[in-house]
């Protein structure tokens, strides 16, 4: 027979699996510290998680620093922006509005084109650089 009985366990992990990522460490933690010595083997065993998952929780649990509550993931962990990722964009979009750029012949800084980002956004496409107005806009 395991540390619980069947039915505790099916409820664990049942649990377990509603939970975002930083819960589920340290939920899987508590439960390792509550068995104590071999705790986190039993409950890596149980929950079908990494022991170095456990730990990892058990070392947020321990430590001094506030729990993030209100994020799933560490700050710039997210997805890079297009024109981050790929260099053509920036020469493709140029390339777009060469032709359709005029100016404030007193200021040189100052310019506008008479496409729409829509239309940037499409032209952008044609010449294989797929970007959204949103892009466009950026």
């Amino acid at each position: 027979m395991g540390v619980y009985p069947v039915e505790v366990e099916r409820m664990m992990k049942r649990l377990f699996g509603s939970l975002k990522e930083s819960d589920r460490r340290r939920y899987a933690a508590i439960e390792a510290a509550k068995l104590g010595h071999g705790g986190v083997e039993s409950i890596a065993a149980i929950l079908g998680c990494d022991p170095k998952t456990i730990r990892a929780g058990l070392a947020e649990l321990q430590g001094e620093d506030e729990l993030d509550a209100g994020r799933s993931r560490k700050k710039g962990a997210v997805r890079k922006r297009l024109i981050e990722i790929d260099s053509s964009i920036d020469i493709n979009f140029h390339q777009v509005i060469e032709h359709h750029t005029a100016g404030d012949p007193l200021r040189l800084e100052v310019k506008w084109t008479n496409l729409s980002r829509r239309q940037i956004a499409q032209r952008l496409k044609d010449l294989g650089t797929p970007a959204s107005r949103h892009v466009v806009s950026q």
